[in-house]
């Protein structure tokens, strides 16, 4: 008994010196460098620019027919007005009726270019909901250390940051060495394919292989990291994929005095409720497991301890990171059933049932893998599967963080502000990002403006706003990128 227990000793206290020996050599992975002088800029005419933009309601439908081209010309001749040197120094393209692409040629054409995206459009008022606004949603109102209206976090405070950046240092007389796109697509909330296809589309017809696309979706995130009290950079190498799939029941319908044993509502119901119960199982794989790669360094020893030793605590830290929405989504493919559809009065027993769920997809799952599992969970050939085919895209490729392009992003965040910690990320949602995946590798996704748990609610929420001094801080950030990037 007593060797038994020396052994069990001589057992744990190996464990623990290999559990602090991974902990102690869990070396950060921030780049030291050294801060910039910030740009000497005029925070209200900044916030001024950015307010009259919103107040153009470029506003994407998922029907095309209400869709108003006169808003958006007026968005591009505002655009046209408040950015001159900009339109008198690159040239502008307009591609497929409302779409930007412009060329600032650089000196160097042996240099591969640099594409900055943005959209123009914005997703409507949810109705009944206008007079909840502190300020009118397309106002476009300075008030209270905020630029509020819709599209001030998504995504117009990304365009109009791009140009006021190149602005700003055409006025300082800087010309690029490598060449510079900047591209707007017009509807990117309802899947970029009149916009950001066809710009990506006319980019690989002219043989334009970039060296770095950078998106929106990334942010600087406070509070959204358990044990990170600072500001965090997260930085999208990926996002997740998107399939609707439409699950539908036939049965005999009839007077509701006389109903089945099941009807096409209770048939579907019950396979909606397998479907929830047996999800596809979470992982920390791909950007995920990159992120908790660069955030455990900096966190305090016990959370630092379990992150560093993940083939130990893998369980534990999946079921913690995995408790609320937000982490979630991160782990795992997620299934969110949003639309039912059924029955036209309450004495008539419905003849079809029809039901909508949505999966984001995670990086190594695949549309057919997820077709396949709602097809095994529903487990009932009374319900047929089928995907929405406006609405399928496979995850994103994984940008690499040991590439450049990483690692030049990384270094521009911490020189504008050297207190952040940059991590790699899951971009849960879409963007326009997703289609420019096959002229470079190196898609990132990354907007410098600050978000807060209170912010996530205001995004295609109400009272959509952001602050004038985190937008200053959006400019910042690509007056330096352009900078590190392209001069």
């Amino acid at each position: 008994m007593r060797r038994i227990l020396l052994f069990l000793l001589v057992l744990l206290l190996a464990l623990a010196a290999v559990l602090v020996f991974r902990t102690l050599t869990f070396r950060s992975r921030q780049p030291a460098v050294t801060a910039v002088q910030p740009e000497p800029f005029d925070s209200m005419a900044l916030a001024g620019r950015l307010a009259g933009a919103l107040r153009f309601a470029t506003i994407s439908n998922q029907d095309s027919t209400r869709f108003d081209g006169q808003v958006f010309e007026g968005f591009q001749r505002y655009l046209q007005d408040s950015f001159p040197k900009l339109h008198d120094a690159l040239s502008r393209e307009v591609v497929n009726g409302y779409g930007l692409l412009y060329t600032w040629t650089g000196s160097d054409s042996k240099l591969d270019p640099i594409v900055l995206l943005a959209h123009q459009d914005v997703v409507p008022i949810e109705g009944g909901t206008e007079a909840k606004w502190h300020e009118p949603p397309f106002g476009g109102v300075i008030a209270n250390g905020y630029v509020w209206g819709r599209g001030a976090l998504d995504d117009k405070g990304s365009l109009v940051g791009i140009l006021e950046a190149v602005e700003h240092l055409l006025s300082a007389g800087v010309k690029p060495r490598r060449t510079v796109y900047l591209a707007f697509g017009f509807d990117e909330e309802v899947g970029g394919r009149r916009g950001a296809t066809q710009i990506a589309a006319l980019l690989a017809s002219r043989h334009v292989q970039p060296e770095l696309v950078l998106d929106e979706g990334g942010v600087l995130a406070t509070g959204l990291l358990p044990g990170v009290s600072g500001p965090v950079a997260l930085v999208g190498i990926a996002e997740k994929g998107y399939l609707t799939a439409e699950l539908t029941v036939q049965a005999a319908g009839g007077h509701s005095s006389m109903p089945p044993g099941e009807t096409a509502v209770g048939i579907l119901a019950a396979g909606i409720a397998r479907l929830e119960a047996h999800q596809l199982p979470r992982a920390i794989r791909g950007p995920t497991q990159e992120m908790f790669d660069y955030t455990g360094p900096e966190l305090p020893f016990g959370q630092r301890l379990v992150v560093a030793n993940r083939w130990l605590f893998g369980g534990l830290l999946t079921s913690r990171f995995g408790r609320t929405p937000y982490g979630n989504a991160m782990l795992r493919t997620t299934t969110a059933p949003t639309v039912f559809q059924a029955g036209v009065k309450e004495n008539v027993l419905p003849s079809t049932a029809r039901a909508l769920v949505n999966f984001r997809i995670l990086p190594g799952d695949s549309v057919a893998g997820v077709l396949a599992h709602v097809r095994a969970a529903v487990d009932d050939p009374r319900i047929t599967v089928a995907p929405l085919q406006a609405a399928v895209a496979e995850p994103s490729p994984v940008a690499s963080v040991d590439e450049e392009p990483f690692q030049l992003l990384a270094r521009t965040i911490r020189q504008t502000d050297p207190g952040v910690i940059v991590t790699p990320w899951l971009v849960v949602a879409g963007t326009d990002s997703r289609h420019y995946g096959t002229l470079t590798p190196n898609v990132l996704r990354f907007v410098g403006a600050t978000i807060g748990n209170d912010d996530l609610r205001r995004i295609h929420g109400t009272d959509e706003r952001i602050g004038v001094g985190d937008y200053v801080n959006v400019v910042r950030v690509y007056v330096q990128l352009l900078r590190n990037a392209a001069m």
